[in-house]
Protein backbone atom coordinates (compact mmCIF):
# COMPACT_ATOMS: atom_id res chain seq x y z
CA UNK A 1 0.00 0.00 0.00
CA UNK A 2 1.52 3.31 -1.09
CA UNK A 3 1.57 5.87 1.68
CA UNK A 4 3.23 9.18 2.42
CA UNK A 5 4.42 7.90 5.83
CA UNK A 6 7.44 5.63 5.42
CA UNK A 7 8.47 3.18 8.13
CA UNK A 8 12.10 2.19 7.61
CA UNK A 9 12.54 -1.32 9.00
CA UNK A 10 15.83 -2.05 10.72
CA UNK A 11 14.72 -5.56 11.68
CA UNK A 12 12.86 -5.07 14.96
CA UNK A 13 10.43 -7.84 15.85
CA UNK A 14 7.88 -5.09 16.63
CA UNK A 15 8.08 -3.01 13.44
CA UNK A 16 4.78 -4.19 11.97
CA UNK A 17 3.05 -3.04 15.15
CA UNK A 18 3.90 0.56 14.21
CA UNK A 19 1.80 0.26 11.06
CA UNK A 20 -0.99 -1.25 13.15
CA UNK A 21 -0.99 1.56 15.73
CA UNK A 22 -0.86 4.21 13.00
CA UNK A 23 -3.89 2.58 11.36
CA UNK A 24 -5.78 2.68 14.66
CA UNK A 25 -5.01 6.40 14.83
CA UNK A 26 -6.35 6.93 11.29
CA UNK A 27 -3.12 7.00 9.26
CA UNK A 28 -1.80 4.67 6.57
CA UNK A 29 1.91 3.92 6.41
CA UNK A 30 4.23 1.96 4.17
CA UNK A 31 6.87 -0.35 5.58
CA UNK A 32 10.07 -0.73 3.58
CA UNK A 33 13.67 -1.88 3.84
CA UNK A 34 16.49 0.57 4.50
CA UNK A 35 17.75 0.07 0.96
CA UNK A 36 14.34 0.84 -0.55
CA UNK A 37 13.96 3.93 1.61
CA UNK A 38 17.33 5.36 0.66
CA UNK A 39 16.71 4.61 -3.01
CA UNK A 40 13.21 6.07 -3.14
CA UNK A 41 14.28 9.28 -1.37
CA UNK A 42 16.11 10.19 -4.56
CA UNK A 43 12.81 10.28 -6.48
CA UNK A 44 10.05 10.78 -3.90
CA UNK A 45 9.33 12.94 -0.89
CA UNK A 46 7.42 11.35 2.01
CA UNK A 47 5.40 13.39 4.50
CA UNK A 48 7.09 11.66 7.45
CA UNK A 49 9.65 8.95 8.18
CA UNK A 50 9.87 6.49 11.07
CA UNK A 51 13.20 4.81 11.80
CA UNK A 52 12.36 1.54 13.56
CA UNK A 53 14.20 -0.41 16.21
CA UNK A 54 16.61 -3.19 15.31
CA UNK A 55 18.98 -5.80 16.74
CA UNK A 56 22.24 -4.27 15.52
CA UNK A 57 24.61 -1.69 17.05
CA UNK A 58 25.59 1.69 15.59
CA UNK A 59 29.21 0.74 16.31
CA UNK A 60 29.10 -2.02 13.67
CA UNK A 61 26.79 -0.23 11.21
CA UNK A 62 28.70 1.74 8.53
CA UNK A 63 25.67 2.67 6.36
CA UNK A 64 25.29 6.35 5.46
CA UNK A 65 21.88 7.42 6.76
CA UNK A 66 22.37 11.14 6.11
CA UNK A 67 19.76 11.25 3.27
CA UNK A 68 17.05 10.64 5.89
CA UNK A 69 18.02 13.81 7.76
CA UNK A 70 18.86 16.36 5.03
CA UNK A 71 15.36 17.81 4.54
CA UNK A 72 14.91 20.09 7.55
CA UNK A 73 11.11 20.12 7.15
CA UNK A 74 10.71 16.32 7.07
CA UNK A 75 9.14 14.94 10.30
CA UNK A 76 11.18 12.03 11.71
CA UNK A 77 10.42 9.58 14.52
CA UNK A 78 13.32 7.45 15.73
CA UNK A 79 12.42 4.40 17.83
CA UNK A 80 15.11 2.61 19.85
CA UNK A 81 17.84 1.90 17.25
CA UNK A 82 16.34 4.67 15.12
CA UNK A 83 16.91 7.12 17.97
CA UNK A 84 20.51 5.97 18.33
CA UNK A 85 21.15 6.56 14.62
CA UNK A 86 19.57 9.98 15.01
CA UNK A 87 21.59 10.82 18.11
CA UNK A 88 24.85 9.83 16.46
CA UNK A 89 24.10 11.72 13.22
CA UNK A 90 23.36 14.99 15.02
CA UNK A 91 26.57 14.85 17.05
CA UNK A 92 25.43 13.18 20.24
CA UNK A 93 27.15 10.22 21.85
CA UNK A 94 25.96 6.62 21.85
CA UNK A 95 27.48 4.25 24.40
CA UNK A 96 27.51 0.49 24.66
CA UNK A 97 25.32 -0.48 27.55
CA UNK A 98 26.88 -2.10 30.58
CA UNK A 99 23.40 -2.98 31.72
CA UNK A 100 20.58 -3.18 29.20
CA UNK A 101 16.93 -2.33 29.75
CA UNK A 102 14.54 -5.10 28.71
CA UNK A 103 10.85 -5.55 29.36
CA UNK A 104 8.64 -3.26 31.43
CA UNK A 105 10.20 -0.07 32.79
CA UNK A 106 9.04 3.12 34.46
CA UNK A 107 9.21 6.30 32.41
CA UNK A 108 8.97 9.87 33.65
CA UNK A 109 8.74 13.21 31.90
CA UNK A 110 11.76 15.52 32.11
CA UNK A 111 12.27 19.30 31.96
CA UNK A 112 8.57 19.97 32.60
CA UNK A 113 7.68 18.50 29.21
CA UNK A 114 4.28 16.79 29.01
CA UNK A 115 2.80 14.78 26.14
CA UNK A 116 -0.97 15.28 25.69
CA UNK A 117 -3.09 12.63 27.47
CA UNK A 118 0.01 11.11 29.12
CA UNK A 119 0.74 11.22 32.86
CA UNK A 120 4.12 12.38 34.14
CA UNK A 121 5.02 8.74 34.89
CA UNK A 122 3.95 5.58 33.06
CA UNK A 123 4.99 2.02 32.11
CA UNK A 124 6.79 1.41 28.81
CA UNK A 125 8.40 -1.54 27.04
CA UNK A 126 12.19 -1.38 26.71
CA UNK A 127 14.45 -3.57 24.57
CA UNK A 128 17.96 -2.13 24.20
CA UNK A 129 21.54 -2.25 25.41
CA UNK A 130 23.22 0.71 23.67
CA UNK A 131 21.85 4.15 24.56
CA UNK A 132 22.28 7.85 23.82
CA UNK A 133 24.50 9.03 26.68
CA UNK A 134 25.11 12.60 25.43
CA UNK A 135 22.16 14.42 23.87
CA UNK A 136 22.98 16.23 20.59
CA UNK A 137 22.97 20.02 20.39
CA UNK A 138 19.55 21.59 19.67
CA UNK A 139 17.80 18.57 21.22
CA UNK A 140 15.96 18.61 24.53
CA UNK A 141 15.58 15.74 27.01
CA UNK A 142 11.84 15.10 27.38
CA UNK A 143 11.63 11.55 28.78
CA UNK A 144 13.84 9.65 31.20
CA UNK A 145 13.84 6.04 32.45
CA UNK A 146 13.85 5.16 36.13
CA UNK A 147 17.53 4.23 35.70
CA UNK A 148 18.28 7.82 34.76
CA UNK A 149 18.93 6.99 31.08
CA UNK A 150 17.72 9.12 28.19
CA UNK A 151 14.38 7.76 26.97
CA UNK A 152 13.09 10.57 24.77
CA UNK A 153 14.50 13.60 22.94
CA UNK A 154 12.95 16.32 20.78
CA UNK A 155 14.61 18.78 18.40
CA UNK A 156 14.22 22.47 19.30
CA UNK A 157 13.13 23.62 15.83
CA UNK A 158 12.89 20.64 13.47
CA UNK A 159 9.96 18.13 13.63
CA UNK A 160 12.10 15.31 15.06
CA UNK A 161 11.30 13.01 18.00
CA UNK A 162 13.45 10.19 19.37
CA UNK A 163 12.25 7.44 21.72
CA UNK A 164 14.44 4.80 23.39
CA UNK A 165 11.44 2.53 24.09
CA UNK A 166 8.74 0.88 21.96
CA UNK A 167 5.49 2.93 21.90
CA UNK A 168 4.01 0.49 19.37
CA UNK A 169 3.96 -2.42 21.83
CA UNK A 170 0.76 -3.09 23.79
CA UNK A 171 2.68 -3.10 27.09
CA UNK A 172 3.58 0.58 26.67
CA UNK A 173 0.48 1.92 28.39
CA UNK A 174 0.28 5.30 26.66
CA UNK A 175 2.09 4.26 23.49
CA UNK A 176 -0.77 5.25 21.21
CA UNK A 177 -0.93 8.71 22.79
CA UNK A 178 2.80 9.15 22.20
CA UNK A 179 2.49 8.10 18.54
CA UNK A 180 -0.50 10.43 18.19
CA UNK A 181 1.68 13.24 19.56
CA UNK A 182 4.17 12.64 16.76
CA UNK A 183 1.59 12.30 13.97
CA UNK A 184 -0.68 15.16 14.99
CA UNK A 185 1.44 17.61 16.97
CA UNK A 186 4.94 17.25 15.54
CA UNK A 187 4.30 16.09 11.95
CA UNK A 188 0.87 17.81 11.68
CA UNK A 189 -0.42 15.18 9.24
CA UNK A 190 -3.99 14.72 8.01
CA UNK A 191 -5.79 11.46 8.75
CA UNK A 192 -6.38 9.26 5.69
CA UNK A 193 -7.76 5.94 7.02
CA UNK A 194 -11.20 4.83 8.24
CA UNK A 195 -13.53 1.83 8.06
CA UNK A 196 -15.14 3.46 5.01
CA UNK A 197 -11.88 3.85 3.10
CA UNK A 198 -10.94 0.30 4.14
CA UNK A 199 -14.07 -1.18 2.55
CA UNK A 200 -13.79 1.03 -0.54
CA UNK A 201 -10.18 0.00 -1.08
CA UNK A 202 -11.00 -3.72 -0.87
CA UNK A 203 -14.03 -3.47 -3.15
CA UNK A 204 -12.00 -1.50 -5.69
CA UNK A 205 -9.55 -4.40 -5.82
CA UNK A 206 -12.30 -6.99 -6.38
CA UNK A 207 -14.19 -4.90 -8.96
CA UNK A 208 -11.18 -5.17 -11.26
CA UNK A 209 -11.77 -8.91 -11.78
CA UNK A 210 -15.50 -8.87 -12.59
CA UNK A 211 -16.38 -11.56 -15.12
CA UNK A 212 -13.55 -13.86 -13.94
CA UNK A 213 -13.86 -17.29 -12.38
CA UNK A 214 -12.38 -17.28 -8.87
CA UNK A 215 -11.29 -20.27 -6.81
CA UNK A 216 -11.00 -20.08 -3.01
CA UNK A 217 -9.07 -22.53 -0.80
CA UNK A 218 -11.65 -22.13 1.95
CA UNK A 219 -10.74 -22.88 5.57
CA UNK A 220 -13.82 -21.53 7.32
CA UNK A 221 -11.63 -19.25 9.41
CA UNK A 222 -12.21 -15.53 9.76
CA UNK A 223 -9.87 -14.48 6.94
CA UNK A 224 -11.11 -16.86 4.26
CA UNK A 225 -14.76 -16.30 5.24
CA UNK A 226 -14.54 -12.50 5.02
CA UNK A 227 -12.51 -12.64 1.80
CA UNK A 228 -15.00 -15.03 0.19
CA UNK A 229 -18.01 -12.99 1.32
CA UNK A 230 -16.45 -9.79 -0.03
CA UNK A 231 -15.65 -11.35 -3.41
CA UNK A 232 -19.05 -13.01 -3.71
CA UNK A 233 -20.66 -9.61 -3.11
CA UNK A 234 -19.09 -8.50 -6.41
CA UNK A 235 -18.93 -11.59 -8.66
CA UNK A 236 -21.68 -13.82 -7.21
CA UNK A 237 -21.72 -17.41 -8.48
CA UNK A 238 -18.39 -17.04 -10.24
CA UNK A 239 -16.75 -17.77 -6.86
CA UNK A 240 -16.12 -21.44 -5.99
CA UNK A 241 -14.98 -22.47 -2.50
CA UNK A 242 -13.26 -25.81 -1.87
CA UNK A 243 -12.77 -26.95 1.73
CA UNK A 244 -10.22 -29.72 2.33
CA UNK A 245 -10.83 -32.00 5.32
CA UNK A 246 -7.32 -33.20 6.16
CA UNK A 247 -8.41 -35.33 9.11
CA UNK A 248 -6.64 -32.95 11.49
CA UNK A 249 -9.66 -30.79 12.30
CA UNK A 250 -11.69 -30.33 15.45
CA UNK A 251 -15.42 -31.11 15.65
CA UNK A 252 -16.14 -27.38 15.84
CA UNK A 253 -14.36 -26.80 12.51
CA UNK A 254 -16.45 -29.34 10.65
CA UNK A 255 -19.62 -28.06 12.34
CA UNK A 256 -18.78 -24.52 11.23
CA UNK A 257 -18.45 -25.59 7.60
CA UNK A 258 -21.81 -27.37 7.70
CA UNK A 259 -23.38 -24.28 9.27
CA UNK A 260 -21.88 -21.95 6.65
CA UNK A 261 -23.16 -24.22 3.88
CA UNK A 262 -26.65 -23.90 5.36
CA UNK A 263 -26.69 -20.26 6.45
CA UNK A 264 -24.74 -18.47 3.71
CA UNK A 265 -25.04 -18.37 -0.06
CA UNK A 266 -21.37 -19.31 -0.50
CA UNK A 267 -20.77 -22.23 -2.84
CA UNK A 268 -18.72 -24.48 -0.53
CA UNK A 269 -17.69 -28.00 -1.56
CA UNK A 270 -16.04 -30.32 0.98
CA UNK A 271 -13.17 -32.60 -0.10
CA UNK A 272 -12.59 -35.45 2.35
CA UNK A 273 -8.89 -36.28 2.10
CA UNK A 274 -8.43 -37.76 5.58
CA UNK A 275 -6.94 -41.05 4.40
CA UNK A 276 -4.50 -39.33 2.05
CA UNK A 277 -3.16 -37.00 4.77
CA UNK A 278 -2.89 -39.65 7.48
CA UNK A 279 -1.09 -41.94 5.06
CA UNK A 280 1.42 -39.22 4.20
CA UNK A 281 1.99 -38.40 7.88
CA UNK A 282 2.26 -41.91 9.33
CA UNK A 283 6.05 -41.79 9.80
CA UNK A 284 6.47 -38.09 10.62
CA UNK A 285 7.71 -37.03 14.06
CA UNK A 286 9.60 -33.79 13.44
CA UNK A 287 7.28 -30.74 13.76
CA UNK A 288 8.76 -28.82 10.82
CA UNK A 289 8.64 -31.92 8.62
CA UNK A 290 5.02 -32.49 9.60
CA UNK A 291 4.18 -28.94 8.54
CA UNK A 292 5.90 -29.42 5.18
CA UNK A 293 4.19 -32.77 4.59
CA UNK A 294 0.78 -31.28 5.37
CA UNK A 295 1.45 -28.33 3.04
CA UNK A 296 2.74 -30.54 0.22
CA UNK A 297 -0.19 -32.95 0.53
CA UNK A 298 -2.68 -30.10 0.57
CA UNK A 299 -1.32 -28.77 -2.72
CA UNK A 300 -1.53 -32.21 -4.36
CA UNK A 301 -5.09 -32.84 -3.15
CA UNK A 302 -6.31 -29.38 -4.05
CA UNK A 303 -4.67 -29.38 -7.48
CA UNK A 304 -6.16 -32.77 -8.38
CA UNK A 305 -9.61 -31.65 -7.29
CA UNK A 306 -9.46 -28.45 -9.33
CA UNK A 307 -8.31 -30.22 -12.50
CA UNK A 308 -11.10 -32.77 -12.09
CA UNK A 309 -13.68 -30.02 -11.48
CA UNK A 310 -12.58 -27.97 -14.50
CA UNK A 311 -12.73 -31.05 -16.73
CA UNK A 312 -16.17 -32.19 -15.52
CA UNK A 313 -17.83 -28.75 -15.42
CA UNK A 314 -16.11 -26.92 -18.25
CA UNK A 315 -14.91 -24.17 -15.91
CA UNK A 316 -11.56 -22.44 -16.29
CA UNK A 317 -10.41 -20.60 -13.18
CA UNK A 318 -8.61 -17.27 -13.54
CA UNK A 319 -7.81 -16.32 -9.93
CA UNK A 320 -6.97 -17.99 -6.64
CA UNK A 321 -8.49 -16.11 -3.69
CA UNK A 322 -6.45 -16.03 -0.47
CA UNK A 323 -7.19 -14.45 2.89
CA UNK A 324 -3.67 -13.02 3.17
CA UNK A 325 -3.43 -10.25 5.77
CA UNK A 326 -1.02 -7.33 6.15
CA UNK A 327 1.15 -9.08 8.79
CA UNK A 328 1.76 -11.86 6.22
CA UNK A 329 2.85 -9.30 3.63
CA UNK A 330 5.07 -7.46 6.10
CA UNK A 331 6.69 -10.68 7.31
CA UNK A 332 7.59 -11.53 3.73
CA UNK A 333 9.61 -8.33 3.28
CA UNK A 334 10.73 -7.53 6.85
CA UNK A 335 14.53 -7.60 7.12
CA UNK A 336 17.00 -8.42 9.82
CA UNK A 337 19.89 -6.13 8.93
CA UNK A 338 23.20 -7.93 9.17
CA UNK A 339 26.28 -6.01 8.08
CA UNK A 340 24.11 -3.54 6.19
CA UNK A 341 22.34 -6.26 4.18
CA UNK A 342 18.69 -7.24 4.38
CA UNK A 343 17.69 -10.87 4.66
CA UNK A 344 14.10 -12.02 4.21
CA UNK A 345 12.68 -13.74 7.30
CA UNK A 346 10.36 -16.06 5.37
CA UNK A 347 8.10 -16.15 2.35
CA UNK A 348 4.36 -16.25 2.95
CA UNK A 349 1.91 -18.13 0.75
CA UNK A 350 -1.20 -19.37 2.51
CA UNK A 351 -1.59 -22.23 0.07
CA UNK A 352 2.02 -22.82 -0.85
CA UNK A 353 2.96 -22.92 -4.52
CA UNK A 354 -0.56 -23.37 -5.89
CA UNK A 355 -0.76 -20.12 -7.90
CA UNK A 356 2.44 -20.90 -9.83
CA UNK A 357 1.65 -24.58 -10.38
CA UNK A 358 -1.89 -23.95 -11.56
CA UNK A 359 -1.07 -20.81 -13.54
CA UNK A 360 -3.57 -18.74 -11.54
CA UNK A 361 -3.36 -15.08 -10.68
CA UNK A 362 -3.55 -14.23 -6.98
CA UNK A 363 -6.45 -12.27 -5.54
CA UNK A 364 -5.74 -10.96 -2.02
CA UNK A 365 -8.27 -8.21 -1.23
CA UNK A 366 -7.44 -8.22 2.52
CA UNK A 367 -3.67 -8.00 2.14
CA UNK A 368 -3.46 -4.51 3.65
CA UNK A 369 -5.68 -5.25 6.65
CA UNK A 370 -5.00 -6.41 10.19
CA UNK A 371 -7.05 -9.10 11.93
CA UNK A 372 -9.19 -6.66 13.93
CA UNK A 373 -9.98 -4.74 10.74
CA UNK A 374 -10.97 -7.97 8.97
CA UNK A 375 -13.34 -8.78 11.82
CA UNK A 376 -14.86 -5.30 11.62
CA UNK A 377 -15.32 -5.75 7.87
CA UNK A 378 -16.97 -9.13 8.44
CA UNK A 379 -19.54 -7.53 10.72
CA UNK A 380 -20.18 -4.75 8.20
CA UNK A 381 -20.76 -7.42 5.53
CA UNK A 382 -23.51 -8.91 7.69
CA UNK A 383 -21.68 -11.98 8.99
CA UNK A 384 -22.64 -13.27 12.43
CA UNK A 385 -20.42 -12.17 15.29
CA UNK A 386 -19.64 -15.76 16.39
CA UNK A 387 -18.27 -16.49 12.91
CA UNK A 388 -15.88 -13.54 12.71
CA UNK A 389 -14.69 -13.80 16.32
CA UNK A 390 -13.70 -17.46 16.18
CA UNK A 391 -10.35 -18.26 17.77
CA UNK A 392 -7.38 -18.65 15.39
CA UNK A 393 -6.60 -22.20 14.22
CA UNK A 394 -3.27 -23.11 12.57
CA UNK A 395 -3.18 -24.46 9.02
CA UNK A 396 -1.57 -27.78 10.10
CA UNK A 397 -4.32 -28.11 12.70
CA UNK A 398 -4.03 -30.98 15.16
CA UNK A 399 -0.91 -32.07 13.28
CA UNK A 400 1.07 -29.64 15.48
CA UNK A 401 -0.98 -30.29 18.61
CA UNK A 402 0.00 -33.93 18.89
CA UNK A 403 3.63 -33.74 19.93
CA UNK A 404 5.62 -36.32 18.01
CA UNK A 405 4.16 -39.00 15.79
CA UNK A 406 0.53 -38.84 14.71
CA UNK A 407 -1.95 -41.70 14.93
CA UNK A 408 -5.71 -41.92 14.69
CA UNK A 409 -5.87 -42.46 18.44
CA UNK A 410 -3.68 -39.44 19.29
CA UNK A 411 -5.71 -37.23 16.95
CA UNK A 412 -8.91 -38.48 18.62
CA UNK A 413 -7.61 -37.51 22.07
CA UNK A 414 -6.95 -33.94 20.96
CA UNK A 415 -10.26 -33.70 19.11
CA UNK A 416 -12.27 -34.91 22.10
CA UNK A 417 -10.39 -32.88 24.71
CA UNK A 418 -10.51 -29.74 22.55
CA UNK A 419 -14.26 -30.16 22.11
CA UNK A 420 -14.71 -30.38 25.89
CA UNK A 421 -12.66 -27.21 26.36
CA UNK A 422 -14.71 -25.45 23.67
CA UNK A 423 -18.01 -26.54 25.24
CA UNK A 424 -17.01 -25.42 28.72
CA UNK A 425 -15.71 -22.05 27.51
CA UNK A 426 -19.08 -21.49 25.87
CA UNK A 427 -21.16 -22.73 28.82
CA UNK A 428 -19.14 -20.64 31.30
CA UNK A 429 -19.39 -17.63 28.92
CA UNK A 430 -15.59 -17.39 28.80
CA UNK A 431 -14.99 -17.95 25.08
CA UNK A 432 -14.58 -14.23 24.37
CA UNK A 433 -12.36 -13.68 27.41
CA UNK A 434 -9.45 -15.52 25.78
CA UNK A 435 -7.89 -14.89 22.36
CA UNK A 436 -7.05 -18.54 21.66
CA UNK A 437 -7.70 -21.77 23.53
CA UNK A 438 -6.74 -25.34 22.65
CA UNK A 439 -5.42 -28.65 23.95
CA UNK A 440 -2.13 -30.42 23.26
CA UNK A 441 -1.31 -34.13 23.64
CA UNK A 442 2.05 -34.60 25.36
CA UNK A 443 4.29 -37.59 24.50
CA UNK A 444 4.55 -38.72 28.13
CA UNK A 445 2.64 -41.12 30.37
CA UNK A 446 1.92 -40.68 34.06
CA UNK A 447 0.47 -42.95 36.74
CA UNK A 448 -3.10 -42.33 37.76
CA UNK A 449 -6.06 -44.05 39.38
CA UNK A 450 -9.30 -44.83 37.57
CA UNK A 451 -11.89 -46.70 39.55
CA UNK A 452 -9.97 -48.95 41.89
CA UNK A 453 -7.22 -49.70 39.41
CA UNK A 454 -3.90 -48.24 38.39
CA UNK A 455 -3.83 -46.27 35.13
CA UNK A 456 -0.74 -45.42 33.13
CA UNK A 457 -1.97 -43.00 30.50
CA UNK A 458 -1.12 -39.81 28.60
CA UNK A 459 -1.30 -36.11 29.47
CA UNK A 460 -3.32 -33.27 27.94
CA UNK A 461 -2.07 -29.71 28.28
CA UNK A 462 -4.49 -26.77 28.19
CA UNK A 463 -3.24 -23.63 26.43
CA UNK A 464 -5.21 -20.36 26.71
CA UNK A 465 -3.68 -16.98 25.91
CA UNK A 466 -4.64 -13.38 25.34
CA UNK A 467 -3.09 -11.40 22.50
CA UNK A 468 -3.87 -8.64 20.05
CA UNK A 469 -1.85 -9.86 17.11
CA UNK A 470 -0.13 -13.14 18.06
CA UNK A 471 3.30 -11.50 18.31
CA UNK A 472 3.17 -11.37 22.09
CA UNK A 473 0.79 -13.26 24.36
CA UNK A 474 -0.03 -13.54 28.04
CA UNK A 475 -1.67 -16.45 29.84
CA UNK A 476 -5.41 -16.06 30.33
CA UNK A 477 -6.33 -16.06 34.00
CA UNK A 478 -9.42 -18.25 34.25
CA UNK A 479 -11.51 -19.26 37.28
CA UNK A 480 -10.37 -22.34 39.18
CA UNK A 481 -13.88 -23.77 39.02
CA UNK A 482 -13.73 -23.67 35.22
CA UNK A 483 -10.28 -25.32 35.03
CA UNK A 484 -11.36 -27.98 37.50
CA UNK A 485 -14.46 -28.74 35.44
CA UNK A 486 -12.47 -29.05 32.19
CA UNK A 487 -9.86 -31.29 33.83
CA UNK A 488 -12.51 -33.55 35.35
CA UNK A 489 -14.39 -33.96 32.09
CA UNK A 490 -11.26 -34.69 30.04
CA UNK A 491 -9.97 -37.31 32.48
CA UNK A 492 -13.39 -38.95 32.69
CA UNK A 493 -14.52 -38.71 29.06
CA UNK A 494 -11.39 -38.97 26.93
CA UNK A 495 -10.14 -42.54 26.85
CA UNK A 496 -6.40 -42.80 27.45
CA UNK A 497 -5.98 -39.54 29.39
CA UNK A 498 -5.28 -39.58 33.11
CA UNK A 499 -3.82 -36.12 33.75
CA UNK A 500 -4.44 -32.50 32.65
CA UNK A 501 -1.95 -29.63 33.06
CA UNK A 502 -2.23 -25.89 32.35
CA UNK A 503 0.51 -24.17 30.35
CA UNK A 504 1.24 -20.82 32.03
CA UNK A 505 4.07 -19.69 29.73
CA UNK A 506 3.80 -16.27 28.11
CA UNK A 507 5.13 -15.36 24.65
CA UNK A 508 8.00 -14.67 24.75
CA UNK A 509 9.77 -16.81 25.88
CA UNK A 510 7.37 -19.52 24.70
CA UNK A 511 5.42 -19.61 21.46
CA UNK A 512 1.64 -19.93 21.39
CA UNK A 513 1.65 -23.31 19.66
CA UNK A 514 3.82 -26.08 21.13
CA UNK A 515 5.20 -27.17 17.74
Amino acid sequence: MKSSIWIIDFGSQYTQLITRKFRELGFTSELMTVEDGLSRLKLEKPEAIVLSGGPQSVFEDKTDYSPFFKDEKLPILGICYGMQIMGQYFGGKVEKGVQGEYGLAKLKCANNFLIPNCPSESDVWMSHSDHVSVIPDKFKLILQSENGLTAGIKHDSRPILGLQFHPEVHHTVHGKDILSFFLNNIAALKSDWSSKTMMESCLEEVNKIKGSKVLCAFSGGVDSLVAATLVQKVIGKDLYCFFVNNGLLRPQDLNTIKMLQEKTSLNIEVIDATEIFLGALKDDKDPEHKRKTIGKTFIEVFENKVHEFEKNHGVKFDYLLQGTLYPDVIESISPHKVGGKSVTIKSHHNVGGLPERMKLKLLEPLRYLFKDEVRAMGLSLGLERDWVFRHPFPGPGIGVRVLGQLSRDSIRKVQESDQILFEELKSHQLYDSTWQAFTVLLPVKTVGVKGDGRAYEEVIALRMVNSQDGMTASVTELPWSFLNRVSSRICNEVKGITRVVYDITSKPPGTIEWE
